[in-house]
């Protein structure tokens, strides 16, 4: 009777042993926490302005340091469906079947939307008008010929923007003729600010958010004003219009992650969402997911300034 106590004893002991061993081999293997540790986010290029901000924020907030990799949205979502990346920021959610994916792996993502950004059209400062008709650019990607566009610009063929004035023509771009595209949207910049005519399809947050040595270019070119079928006014991509949902070209931000535990991948989204993060996207021209509250300090004394 003893020695089958003893044996079962025995065999619990080494049970909880290995259960322990367990957790400390996996917290081994997690580089970070919510607000700790190492982690690498994958972003779409069009929008990295804004996530450099919120990153430069966070490090200095959090004893945290992220790691972003800008790359087109097709190459980002390949790297999300492929496990290469486990954090993401994209200008769209997931389709059914990429969802389908990730419940094959038993995967659930957490998808955060956190700002409003747009796709702006851009045109050297040279330019005579600052205005563009959608349906000017979509008989233009058709192959029909359009007087104020002389060719089309894109940062990516496998970018977010190509995506979305893709889905609005109705019609895959791809190599039609005077439809160009680079690698980045600095490209894009630089390139339109030096060649009159061209219309550059861009994120519009490097407009808002431009990096300090690219500032000179921005300052080169004129966003254009935008008119969609069946309407008679052209709407500027300012923040107040797309606050109002009047800007036709306004996209959501989302921050995906699926690294499947409490890491840092929910502590930026949760920063992101956060009163902190929403006043920075406030502040860079972008339209936050939620207004942040506004703190009014009031003093029982008035106090007269002195000369």
């Amino acid at each position: 009777m003893m020695n089958k106590i003893t044996k079962t004893i025995t065999g619990f002991l080494l049970l909880t042993l290995l259960f322990v061993f367990s957790c400390q081999k996996n917290n081994e293997n997690k580089l970070d926490s919510i607000t700790k540790g190492k982690a690498t986010i994958y972003v779409d290029e069009s929008i990295l302005p804004i996530i450099e901000d919120e990153q430069a924020v966070f490090e200095t907030q959090y004893e945290a340091k992220l790691h972003l990799v800008p790359q087109s949205e097709n190459e980002v979502l390949n790297a999300m469906l492929n496990d290469t990346a486990k954090i993401a920021v994209l200008t769209r959610t997931f389709t059914a079947r990429e969802l389908q994916v990730f419940e094959g792996k038993k995967i659930t993502p957490r998808i955060t939307p956190f700002a409003t950004d747009a796709v702006a059209f851009i045109k050297s400062e040279k330019a005579k008008d600052s205005l563009v008709a959608l349906e000017d650019v979509i008989n233009f990607i058709q192959g029909k010929s359009v007087s104020n566009i002389k060719g089309l610009v894109f940062d990516n063929p496998n970018s977010s923007t190509v995506r979305y004035i893709s889905e609005l023509a109705g019609l895959k771009i791809d190599k039609q003729k005077n439809i160009f595209s680079f690698k980045t949207n600095e490209e894009v910049i630089k390139y339109v600010a030096d060649n009159e005519g061209m219309v550059g399809v861009i994120g519009m947050n490097w407009i808002f958010q431009p990096p300090l040595a690219l500032q000179e270019m921005v300052d080169k070119v004129t966003v254009l004003g935008v008119k969609e079928k069946g309407s008679n006014e052209y709407v500027f991509p300012t923040q107040d219009n797309l606050a109002q949902g009047k800007y036709p070209l306004a996209r959501h931000l989302y921050i995906i992650d699926c690294q499947g535990y409490s890491g840092l991948g929910m502590g930026f989204a949760s920063f992101l969402g956060g009163e902190r993060g929403q006043r920075i996207i406030l502040k860079s021209g972008l339209v936050p997911d939620r207004v942040p509250s506004r703190k009014i300090k009031i003093r029982n004394n008035i106090t007269k300034d002195k000369n």
